[in-house]
C-alpha cells in the first residue's frame, strides 16, 4: 500500500486544498500516514503570504530530504509558493521532484505518473482561465465523522493591495455557481456535518448567481446545518444586505473576521485599501447594531513601509476602541511583485527591531482585551457545538461557541451535539467549564471521531 503525507502551511484555503489533494491521491490507491518517515509521497502545500512561511517550507524540505534518501520518497511542493516560484524551486531544491500550483490539483495523477514513469522533474503552474475553471467537487465521504467543514465558494482576488501576493498566486476572482455550493453543503449535512464555513480570498465579492448574503441565507436553510460561517472579507464589500442577513438569520454565526490592516489612514492609502478608518467604523457599527454581541476579529500589519510612531499609535487606539475578540497581527515582510516591495525604499523601510517592538506592544494590548472579554463570560452559560475530545485532556470534550470561542469542558456529549456549558474559567484564548445539558443530539451518528485536521495533514 502506497502512503502519502501532506504538510500544510497557511490559511483555510490551503487546508481545504489539502483535502482535495487527499481525495485525488485516494484514486491512485495512496493512503494517508500520520508519520512522514513512512511516506512514499510527501507534498508540502505552501503559503506565501509571509516570508516566514516560505522559510518554514524550505526548512521542512530539508528534513524530508532524509526520508527521500532512505526510502526513495517522492517530494512535491504545491500551493502559493509553488505558483510564485515555479521552476525556480526545482533549481533551488535539486532533490525536489515536482511543483504544482493551486489550479493543478486535479493533475496530480498525471504529474506523479510523469515523475515515476518518465523520471522527469515536473512543473505545472499554468493558470486555468476563469471561464474554464471548474471547482474541485468534494467527496462528502471524506467528511464523514466531522462536525465542521470548509466549502470553497470562490478563489482569487481582484483587490491589488500593495502588500499582498495573492493575486499573483491565486489569480483573479472566480465564483463557484451557487447551486454547486448548496449541493455540496447538503451532501455534507447528510454525513453528519452541522457547521460549514464558506471560504475564499474575498467571499463578500461573491458573484456565483446570487449575492453573498443570499448564499449565506440559502446555506442556513439546508436541513441538518445548524451553523454557517465564512472567511475572509474585505471591508469595502460589507454591504447593508450582508448586515441584514446577520440580523434575520440566527444560524449565521455571530462572528465576523474583518481585516483592517492599520489604524492610520495614510498607511491604508499606501496599502491600497480603499476605505478610511472612519468608514470602517461606520460599517462595524451597523454590524454590531444588527447583531448585538457579535465577536469581531481582524488582521493587522505592523511596520508597513513609512509607518511612523504616530501611525502605530492610531492602530493601538483603534484596537482599544473596537475591542476585538482577537486579532492576527504580523510584521510587514516584502512579497515579490507587490507594490509595497517595489516602493519600500521610497516610503521608508522600518527597521526590524522597531517592527518587533511595535508588534509586541500591539499583541500585549490585544491579550489584555481578549482576557477581559473571556473573563466576563465566567459564570455564564454558552452554547457549544461538540467537535470531539479535548486535545489537552482526552477525558474532556472540545467545541466552539457561535462566536467561535473554543471551549474545553467536562461532559460526555458526542461529537455533533449542541450542548449548554457553564463557563467556570477562562484565558484570553479559550474557555473551560462543565456540560449542563444536551440541547440537540448529532443529526447522524458518525462512525468515529476524527481529529482536525486530518492525520496526514500537518498545519504550520
Amino acid at each position: 500500500m502506497k502512503r502519502y503525507f501532506i504538510h500544510t502551511f497557511g490559511c483555510q484555503m490551503n487546508v481545504n486544498d489539502s483535502m482535495r489533494m487527499s481525495e485525488v491521491l485516494g484514486t491512485l490507491e495512496y493512503r494517508p500516514t500520520p508519520v512522514a518517515e513512512e511516506a512514499d509521497l510527501i507534498i508540502l502545500n505552501t503559503c506565501s503570504i509571509r516570508e516566514k512561511a516560505e522559510d518554514k517550507m524550505l526548512s521542512a524540505l530539508g528534513r524530508y530530504r532524509q526520508v527521500k534518501l532512505a526510502r526513495g520518497t517522492l517530494l512535491g511542493v504545491g500551493g502559493c509558493v509553488a505558483q510564485q516560484e515555479k521552476d525556480k524551486l526545482l533549481k533551488k531544491v535539486p532533490y525536489l521532484d515536482f511543483v504544482f500550483g493551486p489550479d493543478s490539483i486535479a493533475k496530480l495523477p498525471d504529474i506523479i505518473g510523469r515523475v515515476k514513469g518518465e523520471r522527469e522533474r515536473v512543473v505545472e503552474t499554468a493558470w486555468v482561465d476563469s471561464e474554464e475553471y471548474v471547482f474541485p467537487r468534494a467527496d462528502p465521504e471524506t467528511s464523514r465523522g466531522k462536525v465542521t467543514e470548509f466549502v470553497t465558494v470562490m478563489k482569487g482576488c481582484d483587490n491589488v493591495c500593495s502588500f499582498c501576493v495573492v493575486p499573483h498566486t491565486r489569480g483573479r476572482e472566480v465564483s463557484r455557481p451557487f447551486p454547486d455550493v448548496l449541493t455540496e453543503v447538503a451532501s455534507l449535512a447528510q454525513v453528519g456535518v452541522r457547521e460549514v464555513t464558506l471560504i475564499g480570498q474575498n467571499v463578500n465579492s461573491y458573484l456565483g448567481g446570487v449575492s453573498f448574503a443570499q448564499l449565506l441565507l440559502r446555506c442556513a436553510e439546508v436541513p441538518g446545518i445548524e451553523r454557517v460561517r465564512f472567511t475572509t472579507s474585505h471591508p469595502h464589500d460589507l454591504s447593508d444586505e450582508l448586515i441584514e442577513a446577520f440580523r434575520v438569520q440566527p444560524k449565521i454565526c455571530p462572528h465576523f473576521h474583518l481585516p483592517v490592516q492599520s489604524g492610520s489612514n495614510p498607511v491604508l492609502k499606501r496599502m491600497r485599501r480603499d476605505y478610511t478608518v472612519a468608514e470602517y467604523m461606520v460599517r462595524l457599527g451597523k454590524l454590531r447594531a444588527a447583531r448585538p454581541g457579535i465577536a469581531m476579529t481582524t488582521d493587522i500589519i505592523v511596520g508597513f513601509p513609512g509607518e511612523t510612531e504616530e501611525d502605530f499609535a492610531l492602530t493601538l487606539a483603534l484596537t482599544e476602541e473596537v475591542r476585538y475578540d482577537n486579532q492576527f497581527s504580523f510584521i510587514y515582510s516584502p512579497r515579490p511583485k507587490t507594490g509595497a516591495a517595489l516602493r519600500e525604499n521610497d516610503w521608508g523601510p522600518i527597521p526590524h527591531e522597531v517592527k518587533i517592538e511595535r508588534l509586541e506592544r500591539l499583541q500585549k494590548l490585544q491579550r489584555r482585551i481578549s482576557g477581559e472579554i473571556t473573563q466576563a463570560l465566567v459564570g455564564q452559560e454558552v452554547e457549544v457545538l461538540v467537535e470531539g475530545p479535548s486535545r489537552y485532556n482526552p477525558l474532556k470534550r472540545f467545541g466552539r461557541t457561535p462566536e467561535n470561542r473554543t471551549v474545553n469542558f467536562e461532559g460526555d456529549a458526542p461529537a455533533g451535539a449542541l450542548v449548554k456549558v457553564k463557563v467556570e474559567s477562562a484565558t484570553p484564548n479559550q474557555l473551560a467549564g462543565k456540560q449542563l445539558e444536551v440541547l440537540s443530539p448529532p443529526t447522524v451518528m458518525p462512525p468515529a471521531e476524527l481529529p482536525q485536521p486530518a492525520e496526514s495533514c500537518v498545519v504550520a
